[in-house]
């Protein structure tokens, strides 16, 4: 953990933050902020990244920068080789550039991610789930994520793939602008994305472009907003026990 004081703080870019942390010791920087190729989007401040309200953890002075990992170059190791080498092949054998196609490569934590330029997530898929050598048959599901920080690409959906075949697993990553959250649906692809595409365009507002029925799940119809997106107001309804009414949350007072 890094301590700082706010007027040292407030004037820092985030990749001055992680140089300045790296310097302080291993203790200084979280793991994954130490790599040369992490991906710094932004800076939290506080031990849970609230503002606007008193701070009376003690926390308020903590600062760790908010980072996503890098590319991560060749060789990856174990199968992860074998699959970005006949991915590479196959694109090539379907017409379709391995560096218009893949943004980056990333081995993290033990997982394999590619990240695919939208407009080229079906191909990518199709080559995934046919092509012999690489087989990736079944979607066990598809989750959105929200990066505020993350200029232009805030929305993220992640696709978990699995072979059955050569019992490999893989992660699809793609992303799209808060401003023009559509992504194509693999709805044709892998049909058991239908609930779950449903579900995350329900919670995170991503538009899957050629789903069947792309509708809500969870919330009620006339919902307004996007319930798990990281800007989403607390809201929540009173509670009333043995005679007390609790507030919702964004209504309980604030501590100056």
């Amino acid at each position: 953990m890094t301590f700082d004081s706010p007027e040292n703080t407030e004037t820092r870019t985030p990749q001055e933050f992680v140089d300045a942390a790296a310097t302080a010791g291993p203790e200084g920087t979280p793991p994954e902020a130490d790599s040369p190729s992490a991906e710094v989007i932004g800076v939290r401040h506080g031990m849970f990244g609230v503002t606007g309200s008193g701070d009376t953890s003690g926390y308020g002075r903590l600062v760790r920068p908010v980072t996503l990992p890098g590319s991560t170059p060749a060789p990856y190791g174990g199968y992860f080789d074998e699959v970005v080498t006949e991915l590479h092949a196959a694109l090539g054998a379907v017409g379709a550039s391995w560096e218009t196609v893949i943004e980056k490569v990333i081995v993290f934590r033990g997982e394999l991610t590619l990240h695919v330029r939208r407009e080229h997530l079906v191909t990518v898929a199709k080559v995934l789930r046919d092509y012999a050598a690489l087989r990736f048959e079944l979607c066990l599901g598809v989750n959105g994520v929200h990066y505020p920080d993350d200029t232009g690409r805030e929305l993220h959906a992640v696709y978990h793939l699995m072979s059955i075949t050569h019992n490999r697993r893989l992660r699809v990553e793609v992303s799209a602008p808060d401003a023009d959250p559509h992504i194509p649906s693999l709805f044709s692809v892998y049909p058991t994305t239908d609930w779950h595409e449903r579900e995350t365009y329900d919670f995170f507002g991503i538009l899957f472009d050629g789903h069947p029925s792309l509708t809500r799940i969870t919330m009620p119809d006339d919902w307004r907003g996007h319930p798990q997106r990281k800007d989403y107001p607390l809201g929540g309804i009173p509670v009333e026990y043995k005679g007390a009414r609790i507030p919702p949350p964004d209504e309980r007072r604030a501590y100056k």
